[in-house]
């Protein structure tokens, strides 16, 4: 049904003369001219010929291919600017020469023929299939690759077959039973042997005629006398016609229907979860889809959980809660997860009650507001709650009059606070959206994550509004200090050195209206720190002890740089630069990383931020309801049941661990009851970097974990266990992984922190392995593709991080709450029926 619904989309097409006309997905051939407007996805890889913009740029959503959410930006060739009109392909004619087709999203090389001249072709002119056109209004691409060819399908696997326990044990028992029938047969036979040649041999009614006989009698009717089929007197070749006689009418004894009764009780039950009120969620409008009917019993199987933090136990919406600037920390509100955490450790939070006057006689009504924590004590975890004033900002959830309402002004480091501000409002690659209503003057954006969009609205709130631009200006609308008024300021943007996984890290290039040019660099802590210059480490040591505490409220954190660059340097290194830009080979990657290494160095640290990403509904332990009311109440919320439900939870995620222990006590991994063990490197051990220390080191730690755990291990109590990623990576190898899966089975818990998307899909096979217990992995992005096909059951969140965990899953959930009635519920009572049956 997939297939058929995407096969059957249209998209216009260029037929001659410069007309287009509608044509279905699956009629596309290689060198069709077509056209895309804005929101619709690009049926085959295209070359990108012109774009609605004037400079020839696009914006694409690559959500489905790599899971993330950012727009990445696309350019045409100067050559084929003017090709922004149908009526301009009316004599349009050219050659392109590319490679073969091959799963490679990252790379493209080619050149095309047009107007008697040879352009060559990189990946920013390719738009690929399943990606989303976004913030541009259409673009003219022609076809590359089609159908099987196209990358996105050269890079789908076939989803390994996963067959439930009770499938398997069906197959025993018609093994057993294929046994049974076929010595039955046997027995049959050899009967029918020694009984034919013991007594049916003198029957005189079973006896043929004779040869002479035979011969006298008419030919037709010689056929009554055939003894191909019987013949006393060839008792083994007559035993063994018996034999398949005996597997023909014995043959019922295999219940062949059975496995057609219960293929069609499977697709009734997958009927019934896909219909179950109780799964659907309303703000996304979306259910639980069953996306498989094989694994419909084992849900109700399932012993150990692994689950992805960002997007899975979280909601993957950043919001701007705190940060540090030239040493002082903002924001004071209390995060909600560090309110749940504080929960979960027994605090005791004052109830806040307030009454409605009505002694007029008229019945009132109440505009929403928002609470925040104004004060919080550590000790006895009491607080108190005020309301917040103002209208709520989605994004943007800080609280601190130094900044707010350009106080910031006041300030004894200024020009810091300016350049920070400064940092976050030019170093990404988000882009303003246009307000149809122009209602307000503030903008909503768009950008490569939601830690972006959160600081651009930030940025914004605190008077540095990035309101325009193009392929080589950004504006900004800035608040100026000197002479109380909203300025606009161009920003000439030089170079744009993007954020990776492995880099850590994005920096922008930029020179201002006075000509100097800056390096803005935003990244984590560790990298950007490691790159300070001498007299840039001024606030380091403030800054840190800020990072720290951020990290236990479990927030995530950015640090920001800059460093201004001399002319003649920026244009020795833009040489260099341009040339690894133009290089084509496998070398590319590696030249543009030397070369920002090369200008991303001697930064001054101006602070960092701190983003919250929001527990999602039914996670959290937050649930306040208005009137007369506890605010933060405690409720039987999903996590618990499971756990209650004795299923043990692995909680894998890229996090620093303070955060990640945040988190974990927030949604109830952890307790305050729990026997914590946490295993991470030595200083010795890690300042050696020797694999045996480190070994050595791991294995003391985990032997000492393991004997406490058989010593109390008749306690109520139940274990927890945090590992960090370094120590993660030992414990994985093969000398030391029976002895750490020993330790972490018997734990009720387990966090794993900094875990590579590898890592996950091998600790969920190792788990499998090491166990033989049914095993379910949750996540929503790319990311957790592997873990999702490794377990027995894969578990795919319909989020924020497009759909690629979701098309490789067996069940796909809108939220994770709805996990506890699929397995408590559906997986009780399918496997209660199916064992029945």
């Amino acid at each position: 049904m997939q297939d058929l619904d995407v096969n059957n989309r249209t998209v216009k097409t260029h037929i001659s003369n410069g007309v287009f006309v509608d044509k279905l997905w699956k009629e596309l051939r290689v060198g069709d001219v077509v056209k895309v407007n804005k929101g619709e996805y690009f049926p085959s890889d295209l070359l990108l010929l012109s774009s609605g913009n004037e400079d020839g740029v696009c914006y694409v959503e690559t959500m489905n291919l790599d899971g993330e959410t950012n727009l990445k930006i696309k350019r045409c060739l100067e050559a084929s600017l003017c090709l922004n009109e149908d009526e301009e392909f009316s004599k349009f004619k050219a050659t392109v020469h590319c490679e073969d087709p091959n799963p490679n999203l990252y790379t493209f090389v080619g050149n095309i023929e047009f107007e008697k001249e040879s352009y060559p072709l990189s990946p920013s002119q390719l738009l690929l299939r399943d990606s989303k056109l976004r913030n541009t209004d259409y673009i003219y691409g022609v076809v590359i690759f089609s159908g099987h060819d196209t990358k996105a399908v050269r890079n789908s696997t076939r989803s390994p077959s996963k067959r439930s326990r009770i499938e398997r044990k069906m197959d025993h028992i018609i093994y057993i039973l294929f046994s049974m029938l076929v010595l039955v047969s046997l027995v049959s036979s050899f009967g029918s042997l020694l009984y034919l040649r013991q007594d049916m041999v003198d029957w005189w009614y079973l006896q043929l005629p004779d040869d002479n006989k035979v011969n006298d009698l008419d030919d037709s009717n010689s056929e009554k006398y055939d003894d191909r089929f019987f013949n006393p007197s060839k008792p083994v070749q007559s035993a063994g016609l018996q034999f398949i006689r005996a597997l023909i009418l014995y043959g019922y004894l295999i219940p062949i229907s059975l496995y057609v009764s219960i293929e069609v009780v499977k697709v009734l039950q997958t009927m019934l979860i896909n219909k179950d009120i109780e799964l659907y969620d309303d703000v996304t409008c979306k259910s639980v889809q069953a996306r498989t009917s094989n694994l419909n019993e084992e849900l109700g199987q399932v012993e150990m959980i692994l689950s992805d933090k960002t997007g899975t136990l979280t909601c993957n919406q950043m919001e701007f809660r705190k940060c540090s600037i030239a040493g002082v920390s903002y924001g004071g509100d209390i995060t909600e997860v560090d309110l749940a955490a504080s929960m979960r450790m027994n605090a005791d939070f004052e109830p806040f009650e307030f009454s409605i006057d009505e002694t007029d006689g008229a019945t009132r009504s109440f505009e929403p507001f928002e609470f925040s924590v104004s004060s919080f004590s550590a000790q006895n975890g009491n607080a108190r709650l005020t309301k917040t004033e103002g209208p709520v900002i989605k994004g943007f959830n800080f609280r601190d009059d130094r900044l707010t309402n350009k106080n910031w002004i006041h300030g004894s480091n200024l020009f810091d606070i300016t350049m920070f501000f400064r940092v976050m409002a030019l170093c990404h690659t988000g882009i303003p959206l246009e307000d149809d209503n122009h209602k307000t003057d503030k903008l909503s954006y768009e950008a490569e994550s939601p830690e972006e969009v959160s600081f651009l609205i930030a940025s914004q709130e605190f008077g540095f509004q990035f309101c325009r631009r193009t392929q080589s200006l950004m504006v900004l609308k800035e608040f100026d200090p000197s002479s109380m008024k909203e300025v606009e300021r161009e920003y000439k943007l030089l170079n744009l050195l993007e954020f990776s996984s492995s880099r850590k890290r994005m920096s922008v290039i930029v020179s201002n209206e006075d000509g100097q040019i800056f390096l803005l660099c935003k990244g984590a802590d560790s990298i950007i720190f490691d790159r300070l210059a001498d007299n840039g480490r001024a606030y380091e040591q403030a800054t840190t002890m800020h990072l720290s505490s951020y990290a236990e409220d479990g927030l995530r954190t950015l640090a920001f740089a800059y460093r201004t660059i001399e002319a003649a340097e920026y244009e020795s290194w833009n040489t260099i630069f341009t040339q690894a830009k133009a290089t084509i080979g496998p070398e590319r990657e590696e030249l543009l990383e030397q070369a920002s290494e090369t200008i991303e160095k001697d930064l001054i640290l101006l602070g960092v931020v701190a983003v919250e990403d929001k527990l999602q509904k039914g996670v959290s332990q937050l649930s306040p309801s208005f009137v007369t009311f506890y605010v933060f109440s405690l409720v039987p919320e999903c996590i618990d049941k499971l756990a209650q439900a004795g299923l043990k939870i692995w909680l894998l995620t890229g996090d620093k661990r303070e955060t990640a222990i945040n988190i974990g006590f927030a949604c109830s991994l952890l307790r305050q009851d729990m026997k914590q063990f946490h295993l991470s490197l030595s200083r010795d051990a890690e300042s050696n970097n020797q694999v045996k220390d480190m070994k050595e080191d791991i294995l003391q730690q985990i032997e000492s974990s393991y004997k406490m755990v058989c010593e109390e291990r008749n306690k109520e109590a139940p274990f927890g266990l945090v590992i960090d990623g370094k120590a993660l990576e030992i414990a994985l190898r093969g000398d030391v992984k029976d002895e750490f899966l020993q330790l972490a089975v018997n734990c009720a818990s387990v966090i794993c922190c900094r875990v590579s998307p590898k890592q996950k899909a091998l600790i969920t096979r190792l788990v499998k392995q090491y166990t033989g217990k049914t095993t379910l992995a949750i996540g929503d992005g790319a990311n957790d593709v592997g873990m999702i096909q490794e377990a027995d059951i894969g578990v795919g969140i319909s989020g924020m991080e497009g759909m690629q965990a979701v098309m490789a899953s067996d069940f796909s959930l809108p939220q994770f709450r709805f996990l506890e009635r699929l397995l408590i519920v559906h997986g009780h009572w399918c496997y209660q029926r199916i064992s029945k049956m």
